[in-house]
């Protein structure tokens, strides 16, 4: 292996250790006793009126690494509350009561929002502070800049914060200090995470054909974190502390220091991130795998036909053929191709390179899917490109005239998974569907979408996926590596719940657009599949996560498949795709254990048919001090943690049970650090940890969001659609998707190339004269207010005011001036960010649109229930009191 440019720093001390935490408590609902302090939170939560909110003034103090400000008013013990607004359904626990009261002592200052924990400056002054910089990882348990923050990594040791991230990188020693403190102890795994160009991408280790060197015991793979003994010839895992031989071939002298000579010339033992070619014994049936396929099934139902869809698919895979993906250096991509249209029946097409025109065979029994034919219906586009062009040119012609708008589902996974086995292979399938399949066959579905159940025992209902059929074909895909990413435009309700459920088990996307029109939707479509269709991807996985004595991992979210505890099983794994680990303790380390260790392994096949092990290695601090566990955890993955630990347990509990105990444990988090950490001081101060104050403000976002704040305004199918999404996310999406970035544009540099600092998420930074960008990674809002200058309008709009514009349907041209520029490439350079393509809504003060952007000011009171971030804090505030006293 060609080590050119390859150097390494020398490793930390190599304590051998485990890894673990404490459960986010989604099991059963807490005991009474836990609400027994404050009495069983009232199901509304309104917050009080604006203006009437009696608080002392907030300063913010930073001192032993503690953000502290006196709180005092309606919710401390000085005072009784002000007169509240009646309860709201569907806002998450801690109802105040409602009544007139009068206000006891003297008036006092209203509350500057200014001087509570601000988002924005937290990552304004993480930039400022760790920007630009290299991060070394060869510290054990540093935390790393913020996922906001721009930096370069470079491997010393310990995996980069691309790949993994934990909620805190000081793990307690002992299971009572967890179960203390209540802080989740996760790690948050994206294995194939994309490395920046300026950063090395991962070595490849071949050990031979006895495969990669691993502990006998328990199986760990060769890393940093093994100790060579006995003059090199044998070495004790860093895992579990089993002694193995060294074999012959691997066997190295050690220097003065009792380290490997060959150190720095081996990945495995000075990188945290590093391949190993697998052999034969890691292949399905011993035998090398072939290169996957990608099957594009299009429903050429009445509504897809209709709306232009089906012609801009095949207009577009034209083109995207030629940018399959391919391993570095490799000419042309070895993915095979194959194409089936269907509405009430499935249509598989020949597309041989020896056919003068594509043939067509039609399936018409659903109920017993097969593939009619298995030479030419998987081909090389290459070699196949006439046939194939000819195909798409066909397509939309074929199916000019249909009225045909029933459609199916399962059978069309059911014949993608079939062909897969065929061909012996795994593979992807791209799903463009229009409507929830009504007709006979397996699979079908009714309307379930009954909104009277919101608010109620039975709405988790709502988002239980119906099973039978999809269950089958879940384990059918995962057992092939078939990946099902599913396109929806939908015009009514398409039980999202049940057809994502195989598309969220086999580790593939979802996208939606709702009313599809080509002019409106088109761009946006077009974008995420051509994204879609080249992303890095490896197929077939299976991932184990293996931590040292003490700690065991417990728990698995994210768009994967488990057949039993340990092994994550994805049909396919991409860079976009994160799996988030718990861990807890299964044993109680003594004092002067000072690391825990933890490795995951990801066995996969590359595209181009080769069997691979992916290895992250990261080593964290372990304490008996909570002040460290404090010091060191991270905000944005403890809110990733929390997100999907809630949205899985509002499958099998009431929702305000769920937003019960989201709000329970963070005040339990912070009572405890308040008890344990923080210096003595009145009761009216909230004290929060310097490394979590902007904590409450993410989890009041997260009781906020549409899927778990319960209103019957809310449509059923997006609640579940933004479910699905967040289980696959990391902590990069999950961050700014529950705090958005406002961008005020009015006052920007147009000669500048930095995209101008954020405010804080809240309706009182905007201004009437002013012009603002909202984006949260789904979606980017161009608000426009009232009194905006006719100049910019003209600049940007080619219109001489604001209201020569339309109400709706605006669209942003590209105009020759220096404003029109700067603006797309502001919006240009957030989408190369983000994972989804975002469609841009233009909306004006005071118009109807304005709603839709005002439910992400995430720092005000919700549209649909939920207090504001001020009155969060003051209610948790509460909260922690009565847990103190």
């Amino acid at each position: 292996m060609s080590q050119q440019g390859y150097v390494a720093a020398p490793p930390y001390s190599q304590a051998q250790a485990g890894m673990g935490g404490y459960s986010a408590g989604f099991g059963n609902p807490p005991p009474q006793s836990h609400y027994g302090a404050y009495g069983s939170p009232p199901q509304g939560y309104s917050a009080p009126p604006t203006g009437k909110v009696n608080l002392l003034l907030l300063s913010s103090v930073l001192k032993l690494a503690s953000f502290i400000f006196p709180i005092s008013g309606p919710y401390g013990a000085q005072m009784a509350g002000p007169q509240m607004a009646g309860p709201q359904s569907g806002a998450f626990p801690g109802g105040f009561p409602g009544g007139p009261a009068q206000m006891a002592g003297p008036p006092q200052k209203k509350l500057d929002p200014d001087s509570i924990p601000s988002t924005t400056q937290v990552i304004e002054d993480d930039q400022a502070k760790r920007g630009g910089q290299v991060y070394v990882t060869n510290i054990r348990g540093q935390v790393p800049p913020l996922v906001t923050t721009d930096f370069t990594v470079q491997d010393q040791g310990n995996a980069s914060p691309r790949f993994m991230r934990c909620t805190t990188y000081s793990f307690p020693s002992t299971a009572d200090l967890a179960k203390q403190c209540k802080v989740p102890l996760a790690a948050i795994i994206k294995p194939f995470a994309t490395v920046p160009k300026n950063e090395t991408p991962l070595y490849i280790v071949n050990h031979g054909e006895t495969g990669p060197i691993r502990c006998n015991r328990c199986k760990a793979y060769m890393c940093p974190y093994m100790q060579f003994i006995d003059g090199g010839r044998r070495y004790q895992c860093g895992f579990c502390s089993c002694v193995n031989e060294v074999p012959a071939q691997y066997f190295q002298h050690l220097d003065h220091m009792g380290r490997r000579m060959d150190l720095y010339e081996r990945p495995e033992l000075s990188l945290g991130s590093y391949e190993f070619i697998a052999t034969l014994d890691y292949c399905k049936n011993n035998k090398p795998p072939n290169p996957p396929a990608y099957i594009f099934m299009i429903d050429v139902s009445y509504n897809n036909i209709k709306s232009g869809l089906v012609k801009l698919i095949c207009e577009e895979l034209k083109t995207l053929l030629d940018r399959l993906p391919k391993e570095e250096g490799a000419e042309p991509s070895p993915i095979k191709v194959g194409f089936v249209t269907y509405n009430k029946i499935l249509h598989f097409y020949n597309v041989k390179s020896a056919l003068a025109q594509p043939q067509m065979m039609v399936v018409s029994d659903v109920a017993e899917m097969f593939v009619p034919l298995l030479d030419g219906f998987l081909v090389n586009f290459q070699e196949s490109r006439a046939v194939v062009n000819n195909l798409l040119d066909q397509i939309p012609d074929m199916f000019a005239d249909t009225n045909e708008s029933e459609t199916v589902f399962a059978p069309v996974i059911q014949a993608g998974v079939e062909a897969l086995k065929a061909a012996e292979c795994s593979g992807k399938l791209f799903i463009f569907h229009s409507s929830i399949p009504t007709a006979e066959a397996p699979g079908k579905l009714k309307n379930r979408d009954d909104r009277k159940l919101v608010g109620t025992e039975k709405e988790k209902t709502l988002f239980q996926p119906q099973r039978g059929v999809y269950e089958q074909l879940t384990k059918d895909c995962v057992a092939q590596g078939c990946c099902v990413d599913l396109f929806l435009f939908p015009n009514q309700y398409v039980d999202i719940a049940t057809m994502g459920d195989v598309p969220s088990h086999t580790s593939g996307s979802i996208y939606k657009y709702s009313n599809f029109q080509v002019e409106v939707n088109g761009p946006q479509f077009v974008s995420d599949l051509r994204r879609d269709v080249e992303k890095s991807i490896g197929f077939d996985a299976i991932m184990r996560v293996r931590t040292g004595t003490g700690f065991r991992a417990t728990d698995f979210f994210g768009a994967i498949y488990m057949n039993n505890t340990t092994d994550v099983e994805m049909a396919a794994v991409d860079c976009d795709k994160a799996v988030t680990v718990e861990f807890k303790h299964d044993d109680t380390l003594s004092e002067d254990w000072l690391a825990l260790v933890s490795q995951c392994a990801l066995l996969y096949t590359t595209i181009g048919g080769q069997r691979r092990l992916r290895i992250h290695n990261l080593s964290l601090n372990c304490s008996s001090q909570l002040s460290e566990l404090y010091k060191s955890c991270e905000t944005d993955a403890l809110i990733n943690f929390f997100a999907k630990s809630a949205y899985r347990a509002m499958l099998t509990q009431p929702l305000k049970t769920v937003r019960e105990i989201l709000v329970n444990q963070m005040a339990h988090m912070l009572a405890c650090y308040r008890k344990s950490c923080a210096s003595p001081s009145a009761a009216s101060q909230l004290i929060l940890p310097d490394a979590m104050k902007v904590f409450p403000v993410y989890m009041n976002s997260l009781l906020k969001t549409a899927t778990l704040v319960g209103s019957t305004e809310l449509s059923t199918d997006d609640r579940a659609f933004h479910r699905l999404l967040v289980n696959a996310m990391g902590v990069e999406e999950t961050q700014v998707l529950l705090y958005p970035r406002l961008i005020p544009l009015h006052t920007m540099d147009v000669s500048s190339e930095v995209i101008p600092a954020p405010v804080r998420c809240s309706e009182e930074r905007l201004s009437e004269s002013g012009m603002f960008l909202l984006e949260n990674g789904l979606s980017v809002f161009l608000w426009l207010g009232q009194a905006c200058p006719p100049d910019l309008i003209q600049n940007l709009f080619s219109v001489p005011s604001l209201g020569h514009l339309p109400s709706e349907g605006m669209s942003l041209p590209v105009l020759d001036n220096a404003h029109s520029r700067k603006i797309h490439s502001i919006i240009s350079s957030i989408s190369q960010q983000r994972a989804t393509s975002m469609k841009l809504l233009i909306v004006k003060q005071k118009d109807q649109s304005e709603m839709l952007f005002r439910q992400h000011l995430v720092e005000d009171k919700g549209l649909h229930g939920g207090a504001s971030y001020m009155d969060f804090l003051c209610y948790v505030h509460r909260e922690i009191r009565q847990l103190l006293t």
